[in-house]
């Protein structure tokens, strides 16, 4: 049977409205399937006669002028234009071109999984939309009443005569970048310290292949589920603090209420965990609905009678002060989460949770939103769908920009300005970043007067223009702002010492702070709910805002004699909670950052300058040396961003200058971190190794650092995803005439064919490379032939080449060869795990005969050898009297190749090590080379 039978089989079930039904329901998942190659199906479609040629060349006009996302939309839109009949022949096209789209053979298969029951969801999706007539009337009160609530959002503004202002939703929200799935659930917890500009290229090159761009109203669509559950769905969305989690839960609020989505819930409810803070008593589920909204009364009944037109949200998990466990262990010797009926008393913990697990109103659905930080406690949750919102990408930036400014040139200038800058850039995919960047920016922008060089270009310098604009627009208004400003900032720091973000009247009070007009600009007011009275809270409106204030505060305040032991102390403080607030004290060191705060806070102490300027030479000088740990490595590239926030030439100079190795291996490093490293590597005048071996940096990092790479001898970039564009970069560092690179490490970078003859380039015309390392990457034997020829190249020096696995065939066996007696620099060749097999190996051992070859270690670990190739191997190993080394293991050589190998042994006296591992030699076999020799390391 055809393995497509079962496919057309279950297509013959269906009828013509069920098939509009279907390509209707699944409409966007095909756009995302049919984009990466809608030239093909058009042209399949068109060649079938599905299509004109004239509808073929409106696609293809429709590619080249809008893309393939546009052209993927127009495809499907003339098929949903299609007569009824036309359903059933399309998807059958469909089922025949899975082959070319791989993400069409994945929903086709999630299609014949679910076989029959994909009917019956369509049918039953008609069933929930029926409603007695009382329940229409109730629903309409509860949209109106859910569309007046999130129509508008709250801009806390400082460019404007209000500092709080409404925006409309719709005018104001920007799309966001959502993907179906979580894509490291160990990213970090600061904002400062996620990716910015990563998120384009890695865009652009997984959601083509594996990952999946998804629209909000999607989340619970069956083809983004990684399990399946007859009782309903689950979907949680995870993203960094500021990503805009919150807006999104608003903006899916306010479609379902005007009708623009999730037609199939009846009922939508929406709660914020930091408002479920205040709940300390058993409450019932109904209780918490009624509390939130009162105009249900008795109707809720009849409305948990159909749980599966309900959608229940809650926003904000990692907000929430208790841990919701959802392993099966018992609690105070009985069962825990019992909270099966809407009406039951239960903690809140024990509500939601039931929900999740569909335990409570089974066959709800639930939304969760959550930083990455808190995903763990989900891990043995019944989560149906996982998806991160990785903030802006590409245009959806400028789109920011340009809802946020009325004047249009202002936005345009303000964009320009961020994205020649890498270092505000890579802010600029957050949105609250976006909003920081705005207020801070755009008086520049707005001004004639303003000299462009003082345009912001460090965290430092743009948090102080930032905190200026606010004293600048409400210092009239009281009598003594440095004085507030200092007792605004004496909170901040405790906060930041004590990891608390939240604080209350009482803590107000406890700095003699008053609410005011003034504090507004600082400060956010939230509405706390605790025991059924709302009390308010203040909270800045990010976490590096409160940073930043405190290091003004402990600037402006600190006690000499201790400023040294606090700082000191502080930086050792292994949480990271003082990270970028010690940055910010750093960064004030500088005239460029203090300069604007003057007017209005004084002169900044000089004497304090001083200390932190010694401080920061100090922990630089101390940090250079010890890097043999994480914790080490992490406390350096710290005291190389105070460094670069101090933007302070001559201490860089004074602590940098004589610094032989820059290593951190291991350490993931952020675009930023980069951008910083390579500031420091300008003022290294000796710098001879640059390890960043396994640190993440992404293509994206490494240009970053490219302008700089030229100047080490000894370059380590291995397991760092660099593909083919990152290599490039070194390649273009290598042509450089005062290259001094000698060793270059690129293992495990996702290398590619296509980046051979770049590489080649390189090598043909590089004086100072020895050491070339790519193993475990995709070159196959395409990609390594350019490099054979450039290795022929007379002026080529490299001594010791490392091609272990890179999918070498015996194809390419004759140009290995050919460089192993042309090159006489070349002395170690590794060509482990690859498969050149007998024929290739045989090939190598002619070149291996010419007295020009010079090898003193070769590895053909892993390469499917047999004993057939034997005598070749010996005889041709055996001319080579200098050999020191020799990898032969994980091949199928047997005893029939021992007399001849024992013969190897005793023909090479300066061979100190054989390896033989993991062939099927007897006891006996074995026994042999290892007493040939006796004093020779033989690997079995």
């Amino acid at each position: 049977m055809d393995e497509l039978d079962p496919m057309f089989e279950l297509l013959e079930q269906y009828d013509d409205s069920q098939f509009i039904h279907l390509t209707s329901h699944y409409l966007e998942t095909l756009e995302q399937a049919i984009e990466e190659a809608v030239d093909k199906v058009s042209l399949i479609l068109t060649y079938e006669r599905y299509f004109s040629e004239q509808e073929y060349k409106q696609i293809m006009k429709r590619m080249e002028r809008g893309g393939r996302v546009a052209s993927s939309k127009l495809l499907l839109r003339l098929v949903m234009e299609k007569k009824a009949t036309d359903g059933k022949l399309i998807w059958k096209y469909f089922v025949k071109m899975h082959h070319l789209v791989p993400k069409l053979g994945k929903l086709l298969k999630e299609m014949e999984e679910q076989g029959a029951d994909l009917m019956k969801s369509f049918k039953k999706m008609h069933i929930l939309s029926e409603m007695s007539d009382h329940l229409k009337d109730v629903q309409k009160i509860h949209k109106e009443a859910l569309q007046v609530q999130t129509e508008t959002l709250k801009i806390n503004t400082i460019l404007m005569k209000e500092e709080i202002k409404d925006f409309p939703l719709l005018g104001r929200y920007a799309e966001l970048t959502v993907i179906s799935s979580i894509r490291d659930l160990s990213l970090v917890e600061h904002e400062l310290l996620a990716r910015g500009r990563v998120h384009e290229q890695w865009r652009e090159n997984q959601l083509q292949q594996d990952l999946e761009k998804i629209q909000i109203d999607h989340l619970f669509q069956s083809s983004f589920s990684c399990m399946e559950s007859k009782f309903g769905r689950s979907a949680a969305v995870a993203g960094v603090a500021g990503i805009g989690k919150t807006t999104m839960v608003q903006k899916i609020v306010h479609d379902w209420a005007t009708g623009k989505i999730y037609h199939d819930f009846q009922f939508v409810f929406c709660f914020k965990f930091r408002e479920l803070n205040s709940v300390d008593k058993r409450i019932s589920l109904m209780e918490l609905v009624l509390n939130q909204y009162p105009y249900f009364g008795n109707t809720l009944r009849d409305i948990w009678k159909n749980p599966q037109g309900l959608l229940f949200i809650f926003d904000g998990l990692d907000e929430f002060k208790h841990k919701i466990d959802f392993s099966n262990k018992e609690r105070y010797g009985k069962p825990q989460h019992m909270c099966p009926d809407p009406e039951c008393w239960c903690e809140v913990t024990d509500i939601v949770y039931s929900l999740i697990q569909h335990k409570l109103l089974p066959g709800c659905s639930v939304l969760l939103t959550t930083r990455p930080t808190a995903l763990y406690l989900l891990e043995k949750a019944e989560i149906n769908v996982w998806a991160e919102i990785l903030g802006f990408v590409g245009e959806e930036r400028k789109e920011y920009f340009k809802r946020f400014f009325e004047d249009q040139t202002v936005a345009a200038a303000v964009n320009k300005h961020v994205e020649e800058n890498e270092l505000l850039y890579t802010m600029s995919y957050n949105p609250s970043y976006c909003w920081i960047l705005a207020l801070a920016l755009g008086p520049f922008f707005t001004q004639q007067d303003r000299d462009p060089r003082r345009v912001p270009k460090t965290i430092t310098q743009l948090y102080s223009h930032y905190i200026y604009n606010i004293l600048k627009n409400h210092s009239l208004k009281i009598e003594n702002s440095r004085d507030l400003l200092l007792r605004v900032g004496r909170m901040a720091f405790t906060g930041v010492s004590e990891k608390k973000i939240v604080f209350t009247c009482a803590d107000l009070e406890k700095y003699d702070l008053q609410p005011s007009q003034f504090l507004s600009g600082f400060l956010m007011e939230l509405f706390e709910l605790k025991n059924s009275t709302q009390s308010m809270v203040y909270t800045f409106p990010h976490l590096t805002i409160q940073e930043f204030v405190a290091a003004v505060t402990q600037y402006l305040t600190a006690n000499q004699g201790d400023i040294l032991k606090f700082l000191t102390e502080a930086h050792s403080t292994i949480d990271g909670r003082f990270e970028i607030f010690l940055r910010f004290v750093a960064g004030l060191s500088s005239p460029l950052s203090a300069r604007p705060l003057e007017d209005f806070l004084g002169k900044f102490p000089h004497q304090t300058t001083c200390r932190v300027i010694d401080w920061v030479k100090e922990e630089v000088q101390r940090q250079i040396g010890n890097t043999w740990s994480e914790a080490g490595k992490r406390s350096l590239l710290n005291t190389l961003h105070y460094l670069f926030e101090s933007q302070n030439r001559a201490l860089a100079q004074a602590t940098l200058g004589s610094m032989e190795a820059l290593s951190l291996t291991g350490l993931v490093l952020t675009p930023i971190d980069c951008t910083v490293l390579s500031l420091a590597i300008v003022h290294c005048e000796t710098i001879k190794c640059l390890n960043l071996e396994h640190c993440k940096i992404h293509c994206e990092g490494l240009q970053r650092l490219a302008t700089e790479l030229h100047k080490c001898q000894e370059l380590g970039l291995g397991g760092n995803e660099l593909g083919d564009s990152g290599v490039q970069l070194v390649a273009s560092a290598l042509k450089k005439p005062d290259c001094k690179i000698q060793k270059v490490r690129l293992f495990t970078n996702r290398l590619t064919a296509s980046c051979g003859d770049n590489l080649a380039a390189a090598l043909s015309t590089n004086h100072s490379l020895t050491v070339l390392n790519l193993n475990d990457n995709n070159l196959g034997d395409a990609g390594v032939k350019p490099l054979t020829v450039a290795l022929r190249n007379p002026n080529c020096i490299i001594q010791k080449l490392w091609l272990n696995n890179v999918g070498l065939t015996d194809s390419c066996a004759e140009d290995i060869a050919t460089i192993l007696h042309t090159n006489p620099s070349l002395i170690e060749v590794y060509l482990g795990h690859n498969k050149l097999g007998d024929s290739g190996v045989k090939l190598l051992c002619v070149a291996l005969k010419n007295p020009m070859c010079k090898i003193r270690k070769l590895w053909l670990w892993a390469n499917s050898l047999t004993d057939s190739c034997t005598e070749d191997l010996v005889s041709a190993l055996s001319t080579q009297h200098s050999m020191r080394e020799v990898e032969l293991g994980s091949n199928s050589f047997t005893d029939r190749s021992v007399p001849a190998l024992c013969r190897l042994l005793l023909n090479l006296p300066k061979l100190e090590w054989i390896g033989f591992r993991g062939n099927p030699f007897s006891s006996k076999g074995e026994s042999q080379l290892q007493e040939t020799r006796p004093r020779l390391t033989v690997a079995l």
